[in-house]
């Protein structure tokens, strides 16, 4: 597959100490999700519901969370992420 332009290499935050050395080595490889896998997301229609109710009473901006799992399918083609919970967050 072909590599996407707006992929950038990812870096780690700045810290006192280096737990490895930071010069990069060897061939530039993808490490994205979708590069060698089928995702699929499935959402509970009750978090979605509830999700959509909460950005409805809301005029500003938005924070929350959606929480899920991450699963490989059993043939290891696939991702499956299984959307199913929904917390409103806080506004402190």
């Amino acid at each position: 597959r072909s590599v996407p332009e707006r992929m950038v290499p990812f870096s780690f935050p700045l810290s006192r100490c280096a737990l490895w050395d930071p010069v990069p080595m060897g061939d530039v490889i993808v490490a994205h999700v979708t590069y060698y896998r089928n995702p699929k997301v499935s959402m509970l229609e009750k978090t979605l519901r509830l999700a959509y109710r909460h950005a409805k009473q809301k005029e500003k901006l938005l924070s929350c969370f959606l929480l899920g799992t991450l699963a490989v399918s059993e043939d290891g083609e696939g991702i499956m992420l299984t959307i199913d919970r929904f917390d409103p967050g806080r506004e402190v």
